[in-house]
């Protein structure tokens, strides 16, 4: 379902109403919203803020604030690679100068065909086995730069 298919001011609504009469309902909705097309469509912010009485620049502030959300959708593949100082001294800033030049992209982009978003996250919490990744969701410790070419060539991690 995207923003241009019919259904999605209906689907929107819904999402809306779904949480209607919630204290601090803007990142449910948020989270909502991504987890129905995938990332928060500009499209969709009008009517957030609207329905929670805020202005267009708060919802995108809050949309913008937390690297979670995505204004466009994320690839095939996400690879979020640490950067906090634990896999930092472990070599994470070669892995990620790798990524990205492999890939052609930067931080927090996709690549033309749509395969890989590449995001750096700052800790995930598996710091005595860094450097760290984490692959559409699943956590990749002891990243080293075979593991990481293999990951971007489509491997599963």
């Amino acid at each position: 379902m995207s923003p241009d298919d019919g259904t999605f001011d209906a689907r929107l609504r819904g999402l809306l109403a779904e949480h209607a009469g919630r204290d601090g309902p803007l990142l449910p909705i948020l989270q909502a919203v991504q987890a129905e097309w995938g990332h928060v469509p500009r499209a969709a912010l009008p009517a957030i803020a609207a329905a929670l009485n805020l202005s267009r620049a708060e919802v995108h502030g809050v949309l913008s604030f937390y690297h979670d959300f995505r204004e466009a959708p994320a690839g095939r593949r996400v690879v979020k690679l640490c950067r906090a100082e634990a896999c930092q001294a472990m070599g994470a800033e070669a892995l990620g100068a790798q990524a990205r030049a492999r890939l052609g992209i930067g931080w927090g982009e996709t690549t033309a065909d749509g395969a890989i978003t590449l995001d750096p996250v700052f800790c995930l919490g598996l710091c005595a086995c860094g450097p760290a990744a984490l692959v559409d969701g699943q956590p990749v410790g002891r990243l080293d730069a075979a593991r990481l070419d293999a990951i971007l060539a489509g491997a599963a991690p």
